[in-house]
């Protein structure tokens, strides 16, 4: 299996450790509903997970939850309420929105307040090693001039970075670069005791901190969205590496496109989201997992009602082709295992799920052509959902898995009782519903 990697901009082969592959995920920030741009990155990761589980690699997955932000402060505030409960609330409704999703769960959810003793020790450690100082106020920040690497996944220049960084008023930076990695606490806030006074970590450090804890000093797999490689995994390799003094932090980095709407990137703070709860409602589990994997992982998709439709009714496809029984004639002549090589192909090619799929859709075919031919499908229906589930797909009605074939019975009813009326406009519509759930029919004469 071949992955594109962020840091050497090379595709490259993905080798089994001798331990579990590590993998991290940067999770989500819980101050509101998730949406569907977050439901993308973590169903491409969930795929890459059970691809790599199929494969046969062993792999331990830890995905952050960054519950203390400024935004977290701010929205409880707003609301009357702690921070603690709010990100409870919408980290517990993420969850179930995952659940609904078919993600895998990771083996660690670690909280960042839960971890405040290991993001002191690290904070420590970057001091005394002179990556980072304290200043008056009780702020710590990183020392980026300590660091002659830095700046090398996003490909940025440091002087450039200089020029473009803002000083706020009341910091104490030595350098603009420079960022921050314990805040000094502020009248009102949530705050943890330190070396340096009551405060709380920076977002930067939490992610450092945990990965370390639970995975060790080098991760084989890291992963998040787009935006995300500067600052924040450009600052998590600099006090890695910084802490632990051990190169590589990352093996493989790897990081998903932006979904857009209306040409621009769906964030919760532009305010331009569709939440995960709405699009299940509307869509299906399966109907927004195809719609994510119609597009590479590292391309940006565009969020349209026309898209997701497609993708809704795609699933129906092979809901159906997997669940109508066949024929009790001779099984069919489909052969399994040159399906699951084209499958495999597409996958090791930098997960081409859009070719994976394409794999998929064109197994469901022959299974309908077989079953209108009277012959037996089940093997080769089990085929197909052994290679849906890779990608996560249940293939099941939304509503429930039992009488597809009574409803597709009454649809070829209706359409003959509409051909006998001569209501070939209305007899034309229903073969053209049938066609699109993969029903093929032919009208005879007489």
């Amino acid at each position: 299996m071949r992955l594109y990697n962020t840091m050497s901009r090379r595709v490259e082969e993905v080798k089994q450790p001798d331990d579990a592959l590590k993998i991290y995920v940067c999770g989500i920030t819980p101050y509101d509903h998730s949406h569907v741009g977050h439901a993308m990155s973590y169903i491409i990761f969930d795929v890459l997970r059970r691809y790599l589980e199929y494969r046969g690699f062993k792999v331990k997955h830890v995905q952050n939850y960054t519950d203390i932000d400024d935004r977290i402060i701010a929205r409880a505030a707003e609301r009357g309420v702690s921070y603690d409960q709010l990100a409870a609330t919408y980290i517990e409704e993420y969850e179930e929105e995952m659940r609904e999703l078919n993600v895998l769960p990771a083996d660690i959810y670690p909280r960042a307040t839960q971890e405040i003793p290991q993001i002191i020790e690290m904070v420590q450690g970057l001091i005394e090693k002179g990556r980072a100082y304290a200043v008056e106020s009780g702020d710590v920040y990183f020392d980026v001039r300590s660091d002659p690497g830095y700046g090398k996944l996003s490909g940025r220049d440091v002087d450039s970075m200089r020029a473009g960084a803002r000083v706020e008023p009341g910091e104490e930076k030595h350098d603009p670069a420079d960022f921050a990695l314990w805040k000094a606490a502020k009248p009102g806030e949530p705050s943890w005791e330190s070396p340096w006074g009551p405060g709380r970590p920076g977002w930067h450090i939490e992610c450092s901190a945990m990965s370390y804890r639970y995975l060790g000093a080098t991760l084989d797999m890291h992963g998040g969205g787009q935006d995300l490689i500067f600052p924040h995994h450009e600052n998590e390799i600099a006090q890695a590496e910084g802490f632990t003094g051990v190169k590589p932090f990352v093996r493989h980095w790897l990081h998903n496109g932006w979904l857009t709407l209306d040409e621009q990137k769906m964030s919760k703070s532009i305010g331009n989201i569709i939440t995960i709860r709405e699009a299940l409602d509307r869509y299906g589990s399966d109907g927004i997992r195809i719609f994510v994997m119609t597009a590479h992982y590292r391309a940006p998709l565009a969020y349209s009602e026309e898209a997701m439709e497609a993708g809704k009714r795609a699933a129906e496809r092979l809901q159906l082709a997997a669940s109508v029984p066949g024929g009790e004639g001779p099984a069919a002549d489909i052969p399994g295992d040159e399906y699951r090589e084209r499958f495999g192909a597409s996958m090791d090619d930098d997960l081409n799920t859009a070719g994976a799929l394409a794999s998929l859709f064109d197994l469901a075919r022959n299974i309908n052509r077989a079953r209108d031919e009277g012959r037996a499908v089940d093997e080769a229906q089990a085929t197909l959902r052994e290679l849906a589930g890779v990608l996560g797909l249940t293939l099941r009605e939304r509503e429930t898995a039992q009488g597809a074939d009574a409803f597709i019975e009454l649809l070829v009813e209706l359409r003959n009782d509409l051909r006998h009326e001569k209501q070939f406009a209305l007899s034309d519509k229903v073969r053209d519903r049938l066609l699109e759930l993969g029903i093929t029919l032919e009208d005879v004469q007489g």
